[in-house]
């Protein structure tokens, strides 16, 4: 599908509420572009490489990890925006870095943390993903961050809908009160198109990875809608296939019928909103970008299919179960004896539980790969450990 005008709905680099910082603008690039590209440059994107989901990094080549993700959803984001006439570059910018304020081993680490930080205010990975954005990442001269766009941290701060005040973490408490992101309002298409692409591609590939780690079987997802009716008639059709072509032929429909449901129902939207504008979308009261009732009831089916055979499988259990300790015992050393924290990360603590020093051990935690929190965790906890 060749690139279309943009819609009047759609989001515009050259009416960009602007950085923080002000900048002149590339010659070459239009504001969105420059923001995808220094979410690509930065050093969390690189991290997400041994960053995984569901399987710990050294389990397999093949499963997913938290960059391999991000470029899938970036890919299904580009298709749905070009659908709707949305600017590509401000969605794939929100695709690639949704996920850069994961901990390491997904949502167990994620956990981990949290229960770790209670006294502090809890941890939130869209907060520290917001915080690498604004803060963490230290590549350039004048400012801390990456300096995007409004609209990118917008779309990354409410990609999940408005925001309440009362309830902000820190971090982005902090930034809006010195620029606002109109946390009360709807986000930009762009930025529901990013979120649902999130889910698009985690659902369908997790299908893929739970079948790989032969967590369950093809003929599992039979009774499961949607899924097991493509599974069937891709079957039907090719006769004897293999099972890594069925599958992969199968996921490929399934994503394909999930973006062509996303783009009709949005489109039916906007047509019945009478949506003309970027302020119509973010004033509507509800979101905008949607599958249609019967595409949100088979996400809903493969959810709990993969909550039950998946998420709470026993390997997968027990994987998160040593997750959890790993950061839990990392965040209470760290905590209660700072000076064993790497140079850079001791000058920013302070007194061993303050709260100054929680919240760097966080940052340092957050910020590590799997493979680099089990080899810290070595050097810390083994006894023969020199280095």
């Amino acid at each position: 599908m060749q690139p279309r005008p943009l819609a009047a709905y759609a989001c515009r680099p050259e009416a960009s509420r602007g950085r923080l910082h002000a900048e002149p603008e590339s010659a070459t690039r239009t504001a969105f572009q420059r923001d995808r590209d220094r979410v690509i440059h930065s050093t969390a994107f690189r991290r997400l490489q041994y960053k995984t989901q569901v399987f710990v990094y050294h389990e397999g080549d093949h499963y997913r990890t938290r960059l391999t993700h991000s470029i899938e959803v970036a890919q299904i984001a580009r298709s749905i925006s070009r659908g709707l006439g949305l600017d590509e570059d401000l969605a794939e910018a929100l695709a690639l870095a949704h996920d850069l304020g994961h901990t390491p081993f997904g949502h167990a680490g994620e956990e981990a943390l949290d229960a770790a930080l209670k006294p502090h205010g809890g941890f939130s990975h869209n907060d520290q993903t917001f915080r690498v954005l604004t803060k963490l990442e230290r590549r350039y001269a004048g400012f801390d961050g990456l300096n995007l766009t409004w609209e990118t941290l917008e779309g990354t701060v409410k990609h999940n809908g408005p925001l309440a005040r009362e309830k902000l973490p820190r971090t982005i408490a902090a930034y809006a009160a010195e620029h606002d992101l109109a946390l009360g309002e709807w986000p930009s298409a762009e930025a529901q198109v990013a979120a649902l692409s999130d889910d698009i591609a985690y659902n369908n590939h997790d299908i893929e990875d739970g079948l790989r780690a032969g967590l369950f079987a093809v003929k599992d997802l039979a009774d499961v809608p949607l899924a097991g009716p493509v599974f069937a008639d891709v079957a039907a059709r090719h006769p004897g296939l293999e099972e890594g072509r069925l599958v992969h032929e199968t996921i490929r429909r399934l994503i394909d019928r999930m973006v062509t449901d996303l783009v009709a129902e949005t489109g039916r939207r906007i047509a019945a909103a009478k949506i003309a504008s970027v302020v119509d979308i973010r004033a509507l009261g509800r979101p905008l970008v949607a599958f249609s009732e019967p595409m949100r009831a088979n996400d809903r089916a493969l959810r709990a299919f993969l909550m039950e055979r998946m998420y709470r499988h026993y390997r997968v259990s027990r994987m998160q179960s040593k997750a959890r300790r790993i950061v839990r015992e990392l965040y209470e050393l760290l905590t209660s004896e700072p000076a064993c924290l790497p140079t850079e990360w001791r000058a920013l603590a302070d007194r061993p539980g303050s709260a100054t020093t929680a919240l760097v051990v966080a940052d340092y935690i957050a910020g590590m790969t799997d493979r680099f929190a089990l080899d810290e965790h070595y050097r810390l906890f083994d006894r023969y450990a020199t280095t």
